[in-house]
């Protein structure tokens, strides 16, 4: 039986909380901003001695302001890195990331000097390292004798000695058993603390890396966690970056976690880098293990923001964290579909209906597109809109036919068609929780499906929010 449009409505509350508030957000928003700036001018002169000349927030999901000051007559860049926010929490303190990052900068690792910490906000002031990320304007060559350094870099890291670390309260695994799985266990800690609604694809995902466990064959190192994030200037490494899900664990997940990031920033062969990686001293490759590991990471986006995206606040990135999971679940369902040597098999895609609100739609998508401003914030925040409204868009055009796909899905597995997307996803995961890996090929397949439809629902065909890209495939398994 066919859905009617009107049971497509999300798990949790209404968008009454949001409507009411989203008119006084912008006001709120700068009234924080001047004494979030206060507070940063305060303790710069207190506790560094220099003179502030320019607070800047960037216009991102993360709360984080660049500074431009000045101390003895030179010029002192810094960044201060607060929260998530937005109902977003995090799955180490601030106070771990900020330890962290000073302990590896005293330990000779080239990441950004970490000042302190500014209890008002909260928020930790570092050094803002010259440079841009990614590999813009370099060569092959040059790209190749980067990654070159950094992967010697992570090798430097992983042979460090656990004591400074430990000293400084950086969190490893209470037993052997726990090392490969400590990172993705506190992100799905975080989750399952916030979980508001089913989630049958990371139930799935998640249960079969708990059938699977990796081996560290005792490994275990200080790691960045969430790698490949670097700072280069002219082809020279500048700064490793973001350590916020560092701890200690298995270096083998440092050298697993690029593997999706390249799929934007392009690292080059991931044989080629770990071969650099053993030569500069790091652990022995592990691919098993690093392939366990990739399937984790892939996990990251959904643990971290579907909770949020339930239930949206009025400032959330709604949009970009959407995107984020949208694609990196259809990671997740693909790099378990290469272990399980599967030949995963896409949907078929109807054509747009169309319907009353269409021109409705084209209206909205239009003038939003056609607004501009000098706010950088004001900016970020239409761009969020303009694509929120081609979500919306594309929703109308194809949601129902969509969830009836999914629905009729179902049945082959459940015996049974839910009659709605939220019955579907509840008797799902209760499926999916009860199989213990019976069916994982057959519902790798059905969530590869599901996948590729809401990918396809994030703005019209050929858009860069519904553009795909796959990761480099593993070698082949022996």
């Amino acid at each position: 039986m066919p859905v009617d449009p009107g049971n497509r409505r999300r798990h949790g509350t209404s968008s009454t909380r949001i409507a009411a508030s989203a008119g006084s957000a912008a006001a709120q928003a700068r009234r924080q901003t001047s004494s979030d700036e206060a507070a940063i001018s305060s303790w710069i002169t207190q506790h560094m001695g220099a003179r502030v000349l320019t607070v800047t927030r960037q216009a991102r999901w993360r709360y984080a302001w660049l500074v431009d000051a000045e101390r003895d007559g030179e010029e002192l860049p810094l960044v201060i890195r607060g929260e998530r926010g937005a109902g977003i929490p995090m799955q180490f303190p601030l106070r771990h990331e900020m330890s962290l990052q000073r302990v590896m900068s005293e330990q000779g690792i080239p990441v950004p000097t970490v000042y302190g910490w500014i209890d008002e906000l909260p928020a930790y002031v570092m050094d803002r390292v010259d440079g841009q990320p990614g590999f813009e304007g370099l060569t092959t060559d040059q790209r190749d004798l980067l990654m070159r350094d950094y992967m010697g870099q992570l090798a430097r890291l992983h042979r460090l000695p656990l004591k400074p670390f430990l000293e400084a309260g950086i969190q490893r695994a209470a037993t052997p058993a726990g090392i490969g799985s400590y990172g993705i266990g506190r992100f799905e800690a975080v989750w399952r603390a916030g979980k508001n609604a089913p989630n049958p694809l990371l139930e799935f995902v998640l249960g079969w890396l708990k059938r699977n466990p990796l081996d560290t064959k005792g490994r275990e190192s200080a790691i960045v966690w969430d790698s490949g994030q670097l700072h280069q200037k002219d082809g020279q490494l500048r700064a490793i970056l973001d350590v916020e899900a560092g701890h200690i664990g298995d270096p083998m997940m440092d050298l697993a976690a690029p593997r999706m990031r390249d799929t934007v920033l392009h690292f080059g062969d991931f044989e080629k880098l770990y071969q650099e990686y053993e030569r500069a001293g790091g652990f022995p490759v592990d691919m098993d293990a690093i392939q366990l590991h990739h399937i984790a990471f892939t996990l990251t986006n959904e643990l971290a923001f579907r909770n949020s995206l339930n239930d949206p606040l009025p400032e959330s990135d709604y949009m970009t964290n959407l995107h984020w999971c949208s694609e990196t679940n259809l990671h997740a369902i693909e790099a378990l579909g290469e272990r399980l040597g599967l030949e995963l098999e896409p949907p078929e895609l109807p054509a747009a209906t169309v319907t009353r609100a269409a021109t409705a739609h084209d209206q909205l998508v239009g003038m939003l597109r056609g607004i501009d401003t000098d706010d950088e914030y004001i900016r970020y925040r239409l761009r969020g809109a303009f694509r929120l409204a081609r979500h919306v868009q594309r929703e109308d055009e194809v949601g129902v036919e969509f969830t009836n796909s999914d629905l009729d899905d179902l049945v082959p597995v459940l015996g049974h068609r839910p009659a709605t997307w939220q019955e579907g996803d509840a008797a799902l995961e209760q499926f999916v929780l009860a199989d213990g890996g019976r069916h994982d090929e057959q519902l790798c397949q059905l969530f590869y499906r599901r996948q590729i439809r809401h990918k396809n629902t994030l703005g019209p065909p050929g858009s860069a929010m519904v553009a795909h890209h796959t990761c480099q495939p593993f070698p082949a398994r022996v």
